[in-house]
């Protein structure tokens, strides 16, 4: 095998960068085996790092047109290709960094960086063989097999794979052009009245900075208030408007493929009622929307008494979940279950959610009664249409979260009120 690539150096690294056919990829890269231990059970613990997650990366290559993956690393065993620098003169540029890597030998090359992207190539190669002539860059190093060799590799391995970074929330709101939920959020922050502006924070986190006095909610609670929207919308697609290939999908999978434009449209349009009839039955949502005075989000969240329930992140998704759960026991429509609580006090520092999410005595939020704030809701809804068993978990929780001293367990319903 020869192949055209540039040679470059970093730290005591010689490297040449080019690029491998799926095919070549297929031929010629094999999995690691005893090229950084000589041990059975460490070779095993380097094969078992292979999980099923190269199917994904199967299915990602058989079915985004657009796919595109960061370069392979790949180790030449047991030394490096012959390299034959070829002279290129332009102008008074004159370099000996481009030439041909030639493998004359039986090399072996195995992957250390890219390990589910190489198994994943070859998967999809075997299910559609039409992809042989596609190409991956590729960054080749050379490996020893002595034990210096061997240690120099392992850092190397557990250096990239160390290092290497999950895509970040903000990063998949802000950029992805396949996850439905990120697109129809965007969306929603560049045209819906409660989004735009300044009344969504960018923190990196759920919860909205002390000192910001805008904000109605934090941008990853409104994608995951979405992500709850997107859920039932599918389950109303598949029952009205059935789609094989569409609906066979999980959900995180669905997640991975842009949908066909109309089930785009048709998911925008659900949340944009949604948020519509939200904003239209809350007179304070209304009115913090058309605030032209500084701090608008101030009196609604505070310090003081807390605020109101809905301007706060962590209880402003089990408030959404409530809403969709009625919505699909009673099938009611959102704007008249959001007509029924736009009549209640949401005031945190009023029962029942003082001491549930607000601390009454040290004017602080309570974190992990996200499931206890849906049952509450529900219950404040309609009582019936809570199971027995979340009647029962909500009377236990509720009683703790007030530290109830009562001998009837029932005598919490009346806190409740």
């Amino acid at each position: 095998m020869k192949i055209p690539a540039i040679k470059g150096r970093i730290g005591d690294w010689d490297y040449y960068i080019s690029t491998l056919s799926f095919q070549q990829v297929s031929d010629y890269v094999s999995r690691v085996d005893d090229e950084l231990h000589k041990s059975e059970s460490l070779k095993e613990l380097i094969q078992r790092s292979i999980t099923n997650n190269y199917l994904n990366i199967k299915k990602y290559i058989l079915n985004q047109p657009e796919l595109f993956f960061n370069s392979l690393v790949l180790a030449v065993y047991n030394d490096y290709p012959e390299w034959v620098e070829i002279e290129v003169k332009y102008d008074e540029l004159e370099t000996y960094q481009l030439g041909l890597l030639d493998f004359p030998s039986q090399h072996k090359i195995f992957p250390v960086d890219g390990q589910h992207r190489v198994e994943g190539i070859k998967a999809a190669l075997i299910e559609n063989p039409l992809l042989a002539d596609m190409k991956i860059s590729a960054i080749f190093i050379g490996h020893k097999s002595d034990e210096n060799g061997l240690k120099r590799t392992r850092r190397l391995f557990s250096t990239l794979n160390r290092y290497a970074k999950p895509v970040t929330m903000d990063d998949i709101i802000a950029l992805d052009e396949d996850d439905s939920i990120a697109i129809v959020t965007r969306n929603l922050l560049e045209t819906h009245v409660l989004f735009t502006g300044k009344k969504v924070t960018k923190s990196k986190n759920k919860a909205i900075p002390n000192d910001d006095k805008n904000s109605f909610t934090s941008i990853i609670t409104l994608y995951e208030c979405n992500r709850e929207l997107l859920k039932f919308h599918r389950k109303i697609m598949k029952k009205n408007h059935p789609n094989e290939i569409r609906d066979k999908k999980s959900f995180n999978e669905f997640l991975k493929f842009r949908p066909e434009e109309d089930d785009l449209i048709a998911y925008e349009e659900y949340c944009n009622q949604f948020w519509n009839d939200f904003l239209n039955n809350f007179e304070y949502i209304k009115e913090y929307t058309l605030e032209t005075n500084a701090n608008p989000s101030e009196k609604y969240r505070n310090n003081v008494d807390g605020g109101n329930l809905l301007f706060r992140p962590i209880s402003l998704l089990p408030f959404v979940l409530c809403v969709l759960e009625i919505n699909s026991i009673t099938n009611k429509p959102f704007a008249e279950i959001f007509q029924f609580f736009g009549n209640l006090d949401l005031t945190l520092n009023q029962k029942p959610w003082k001491q549930v999410i607000w601390n009454n005595f040290e004017k602080t939020m309570i974190m992990g009664n996200k499931t206890l704030v849906k049952s509450i809701l529900k219950y404040k809804y309609d009582e019936n249409i809570l199971k027995p068993y979340e009647m029962n978990n909500l009377l236990l929780r509720y009683g703790s979260a007030i530290n109830f001293q009562g001998e009837n367990l029932t005598d919490v319903l009346s806190e409740l009120k």
